[in-house]
C-alpha cells in the first residue's frame, strides 16, 4: 500500500495518523472475532485490529450517528466527502463512497483515498458489517472488512469494532500496516464517543 512498503490506514479515518499505539499492541491478535449475523472479518487477512469503548449515551443516539453516513463529515474530520450510492434507510446492500486525505508518511506520498463500502450484514441497534476497497495514488487496500457491534451494558453502550485489510502491498509490512489501522480505529471510537455523549448532554 505504498511505493515500496506497506501502509494501511483505517478505512474510516485514514487521515488520522496521530496517536500512540505500540507495534506490540497493534499486532496482538483478538481472542475471538466479532460477527454480525454470523459473518465476521476476513479470517485469512494478516492485517487486523480490534478495539472497544464505553459510550455513555443512549443506544439509539449512537446507532443513528453511525448509520447516518451522509453526516459523517460533520463529526469525523478525516471524512472529506461522502455520498450514498442508494436511497432509503441504511440497510443491507446499502452502498456509499467517501474520501479521506492521507498525509505523507515515511513510506507513501500524500494522497486521497476513495473508499467504496457495501453493507453486507446489519441488525438494527446491534451490528453492522461492510466491505470494500480503498484506492488512492500509491496507496491501496484491495479489500477491507469492518464489523461493528453495539451492546447495552451498565453505564452505557459497549461499542466494539474489528477490521481487516487484505492485499499484496499492505501485507508486505504487517506490523506497520496494523499500527496505522489501529490508530484510525481508536480515533473513530473516540470521535463517536465524544459526539454521542455531547448529544446526550444537550
Amino acid at each position: 500500500m505504498s511505493r515500496f512498503a506497506a501502509l494501511t490506514v483505517s478505512v474510516a479515518t485514514a487521515a488520522i495518523l496521530a496517536g500512540n499505539i505500540s507495534a506490540a499492541q497493534a499486532t496482538t491478535p483478538p481472542t475471538a472475532g466479532l460477527t454480525c449475523r454470523g459473518a465476521g472479518v476476513d479470517p485469512a487477512a494478516k492485517v487486523r485490529y480490534r478495539s472497544e469503548i464505553l459510550v455513555k449515551a443512549p443506544l439509539r443516539t449512537i446507532w443513528n450517528l453511525q448509520t447516518d453516513v451522509a453526516r459523517w463529515p460533520t463529526w469525523q474530520k478525516p471524512v472529506a466527502t461522502m455520498k450514498r450510492l442508494d436511497k432509503g434507510p441504511f440497510r443491507e446492500h446499502s452502498r456509499f463512497r467517501w474520501t479521506t486525505p492521507v498525509p505523507a508518511t515515511p513510506v507513501s506520498p500524500p494522497t486521497t483515498l476513495v473508499i467504496t463500502s457495501t453493507v453486507k450484514q446489519l441488525k438494527k441497534d446491534a451490528c453492522i458489517r461492510w466491505t470494500g476497497p480503498a484506492i488512492g495514488k500509491g496507496l491501496r487496500i484491495d479489500q477491507g472488512v469492518h464489523v461493528w457491534t453495539f451492546k447495552k451494558v451498565k453505564g452505557g453502550v459497549l461499542v466494539r469494532t474489528e477490521e481487516t485489510h487484505a492485499g499484496k502491498q499492505i501485507e508486505s509490512n504487517v506490523p506497520l500496516a496494523t499500527q496505522f489501522l489501529g490508530q484510525g480505529l481508536e480515533s473513530w471510537l473516540r470521535d463517536l464517543k465524544t459526539t454521542a455523549e455531547a448529544k446526550h448532554r444537550s
